[in-house]
């Protein structure tokens, strides 16, 4: 039986809302799965994912095969780096630890980014926003045709 970790749509038309889920590769999109990992709304900016890391991450070791879009998501939030320092770890690179504390230095550099891009974004809605007048106000500086 092959499974594969999917997205599954719900929300209105035009107004798509996802499941992650992990499913068999023979269900239908949005029929029958084995379990629910996360979600996923793209209408937000930046997109809202929500994800149980370890329950991907146990997933990904029994040999779930993710889609594309799900393969993004995943290595959007770090669990395809974290797959990959366990398997150091498995080799005998280096030790748990050390993998966790590259972990976390990854995942606060990348919230930090995460949140430039926010605020940037906000920042650019808020400006486009404001009231900008149509005239310009002429300065005092100009001659006026009534003077001659």
């Amino acid at each position: 039986m092959a499974v594969k970790m999917r997205l599954q749509r719900h929300g209105s038309k035009k107004r798509p809302f996802y499941f992650i889920v992990v499913a068999d590769a023979r269900a239908p999109r949005d029929g029958k799965f084995i379990q629910k990992i996360g979600t996923y709304n793209p209408l937000t900016v930046p997109a809202t994912v929500q994800l149980d890391r370890q329950k991907a991450l146990d997933w990904l070791h029994k040999g779930a095969q993710p889609t594309d879009t799900v393969r993004r998501i995943l290595s959007f939030k770090g669990v395809l780096f974290l797959k990959h320092l366990l398997r150091g770890v498995k080799l005998g690179l280096f030790d748990e630890a050390a993998a966790m504390v590259k972990f976390q230095q990854w995942h606060d550099e990348h919230e930090a980014q995460i949140k430039r891009r926010s605020d940037t974004h906000r920042n650019q809605q808020r400006q486009r926003r404001e009231y900008k007048p149509a005239v310009k106000k002429v300065d005092g500086d100009a001659p006026s045709s009534s003077e001659a």
